[in-house]
């Protein structure tokens, strides 16, 4: 193989891992970098997925990230670039997803040119996309739990109107009676919106054969943007992938050991769920405060005391995860920014040392809190394991922390994971061969 075939961009580290997982599934061998790396040397793999952590950095600096990861990843001479964001479409009315997508299509085709598609659809995490707009479950991202986002709140589901606040170019919709029609009807949609001047298309995907058909749509187009859903159905525009040898497993793991622990940083409805599961089932946990940590006491140092002696009876949950109103009332106080970054860092902080005290399977929940654990820990690839839960696999890594010693992580999106994913994640990792 001369090079690799796709090269992604992912605004966060559990974006990363949630399509680098998909990929892998799909029958791609999948290289996870964490930033664009300072070497130029070439990966022998079927696709690379460059992990950022720039989804609520400001725009400017989220699009001088992604055009670095652009750069590099031509270098490696890849055939698509596929740009990924959260499949609840996360970002704010300054973006960071409008203004990342126009600087990918301006240094693609040149300014003001070229044509790309939004689609965040991820039917089987209940993600879907109709007329437009994202739904949750059954409801309207507007709607969702996701309204009450601490960082990027999403108080409207209408994608195309979201997307066209946030660009120049003009934003047009692929409605689902087009998308059933198959993918030469796509493709002829494609075209239609391009002779009416339209730069982006939001795309309506409602199941995993809605996006089959997207998939083939989108062969040879230079730039995808999209969450993880789409990802199922590009594989299949590369023939040669088939040419893989029918025993390799992509998705293999050196056996796990060490202690375990679970790190969180979200929010979401579906993390408070499972720290709540957690918490019943009787397993240690300790919250973290953010206006301890505000108040400058060492909260880190205080956790890993806690921690420590528990160890050994299995796995720990030290968590910031709150209620809505609670996380408001914090926000009000301390100003969401900061409030943010304090818990990002104390979180990292303590899963540096919980690896440190001989933790080596590490569940982090939250896209920010896992893109600080992730560098807490200087990790700098990622090795893609067997699914857990749609979205998030196991991983392996290796650590300055614990040198010589793989380290399983799962980073988890804040909206992923069944109600038992902490105690389910790790008796599946215990099974593995």
């Amino acid at each position: 193989m001369s090079h690799p075939l796709m090269g992604c961009i992912a605004d966060d580290f559990t974006g990363a891992t949630d399509l680098a997982n998909n990929l892998v599934r799909a029958g791609m061998r999948c290289v996870q970098t964490i930033g664009v790396p300072q070497d130029g040397a070439p990966l022998q793999t079927d696709a690379i997925v460059v992990a950022l952590k720039s989804r609520t950095v400001p725009a400017a600096q989220a699009v001088e990230q992604s055009l670095a990861a652009l750069r590099w990843l031509q270098a490696q001479g890849v055939e698509q670039v596929y740009f990924k964001y959260c499949s609840t479409f996360d970002s704010t009315a300054q973006g960071n997803i409008g203004p990342v997508t126009e600087a990918l299509l301006d240094a693609l085709h040149g300014p003001g040119q070229g044509f790309t598609i939004a689609c965040p659809a991820f039917p089987v995490n209940q993600r879907t996309v109709f007329k437009g707009h994202l739904f949750v479950g059954d409801v309207l991202l507007s709607d969702s739990g996701m309204r009450h986002h601490p960082l990027t709140p999403m108080t409207d589901a209408n994608l195309v109107r979201v997307m066209q606040s946030q660009t120049r170019r003009k934003v047009g919709l692929v409605p689902h009676d087009v998308v059933a029609a198959g993918a030469q009807a796509i493709r002829e949609r494609f075209a239609a919106l391009q002779a009416d001047g339209v730069g982006v298309a939001v795309v309506d995907a409602v199941s995993n054969d809605d996006l089959m058909l997207i998939g083939q749509a989108l062969a040879r187009m230079p730039l995808v943007t999209a969450g993880s859903g789409i990802a199922i159905g590009l594989p299949q525009n590369w023939p040669q992938l088939r040419a893989h040898g029918a025993g390799v497993r992509a998705d293999a793991l050196p056996p796990a050991r060490g202690l375990q622990a679970v790190v969180s940083g979200s929010c979401s409805v579906a993390t408070n769920a499972q720290v709540l599961h957690f918490k019943r089932s009787g397993r240690p946990s300790m919250a973290i405060d953010p206006l301890s940590i505000a108040a400058g006491e060492d909260v880190a140092a205080q956790a890993l005391a806690w921690a420590e002696p528990l160890l050994a009876g299995g796995p720990v949950l030290l968590y910031a995860s709150a209620e809505p109103a609670a996380v408001r009332a914090v926000q009000d106080r301390l100003g969401v920014a900061r409030a943010g970054e304090m818990v990002e860092h104390t979180l990292s902080r303590i899963a540096a040392g919980l690896v440190q005290r001989g933790v080596r399977q590490l569940l982090v929940a939250g896209g920010e809190t896992s893109g600080a654990v992730v560098q807490a820990l200087g990790v700098q690839r990622m090795s893609i394991g067997p699914q857990i839960d749609p979205g998030v696999p196991w991983t392996a890594v290796d650590s300055p922390l614990c040198p010589g010693e793989p380290v399983h992580v799962a980073l988890k999106s804040g909206n992923f994971g069944s109600t038992d994913f902490f105690s389910k994640a790790f008796t599946q990792l215990a099974s593995l061969p």
